[in-house]
């Protein structure tokens, strides 16, 4: 006859599950993270012994004009994949769940899965196809500006400075947009019809439920929307790499890629270490914030 125990309870009953989470963090995270901390202490090309330098990587950081540069074009980048986004994808959400959902469900479905698809190809093949279609010879954006006449506003999108930016935040719009629209489509599911129906009998219209009742009540939503998404802008590296590789002239290269140049490229690997340190201490930073506000929402 089988003798039924009682499960364990206390730390001891938490260690199994708990276990592989942390070796996993340890070896993947937290040991990564020393050592790369540890070398941007150094003046290192990646092979033979570092020499200890001290702070002279970040005085030199600090001092770095293109890396301020690289710096103010990642806050574009945070408007392209966060803050925009968020906006388009809460209205297209609303839209979607409010008006088109009402009468044809399986609309809305076709439709969230066509918005969310960018973001499950991989950034590689979304790259290479956004450069074939602003490349400025064949591509089929400038081939549809001169087939409606409007040659004048054909350009060199990815090669030129002033078009450079604003062309990469358009393609990082495009693939982020995907993501928002689907976690606040589920957010809205739990908010209570009643709401609605008592803004609606007091003649609230469908914009003033929309800030009124939706906002706040998706704003747990729009806390992960924002951080998930700033965070990802911070990191942008393979988009940039395949699209532009920072050109021209630097008008669209980041921290991330930066730091890339300097560990792989230039194999100044010390002040490449120093620049993923800055970085990896304003993404810790942003979330802090980011839950301390929250928090006090919730309060």
């Amino acid at each position: 006859m089988a003798v039924l125990t009682r499960p364990r309870t206390g730390r001891a009953g938490y260690l199994p599950y708990l276990l592989p989470a942390a070796v996993l963090f340890v070896a993947v995270i937290a040991v990564p993270l020393a050592m790369n901390i540890g070398i941007s202490f150094t003046r290192w090309q990646g092979v033979g012994s570092p020499d200890w330098v001290g702070l002279d990587q970040y005085r030199t950081l600090f001092a770095d004009e293109t890396f301020w540069v690289s710096f103010g074009n990642n806050l574009a980048l945070v408007v392209a994949m966060a803050v925009l986004p968020t906006l388009f994808g809460l209205l297209l959400a609303t839209a979607l769940f409010d008006v088109v959902g009402k009468r044809y469900a399986r609309t809305t479905t076709a439709l969230r899965a066509a918005f969310y698809l960018p973001q499950v190809l991989p950034a590689v093949v979304a790259g290479v196809v956004w450069g074939w279609i602003l490349h400025p010879e064949y591509g089929s954006a400038n081939a549809l500006l001169r087939f409606l006449g409007l040659e004048s506003w054909t350009q060199n999108w990815l090669g030129d400075e002033r078009t450079a930016l604003l062309s990469v935040m358009g393609v990082l719009v495009w693939i982020q947009l995907g993501y928002p629209l689907v976690i606040f489509l589920a957010g809205l599911q739990r908010i209570d019809p009643q709401l609605h129906e008592a803004a609606a009998l007091d003649g609230a219209s469908w914009w003033q439920r929309l800030w009124a009742v939706t906002v706040p009540q998706l704003r747990p939503e729009i806390f992960v929307v924002l951080l998930t998404c700033t965070i990802a802008s911070l990191k942008s590296f393979d988009k940039i790499f395949v699209l532009t590789r920072g050109g021209p002239g630097g008008s669209t290269n980041t921290p991330a890629y930066f730091s890339f140049q300097n560990f792989f490229e230039k194999t100044n690997v010390g002040y490449g270490a120093a620049i993923a340190t800055v970085l990896t201490v304003l993404i810790l930073g942003l979330t802090f914030l980011f839950l301390r506000a929250q928090n006090r929402s919730d309060g």
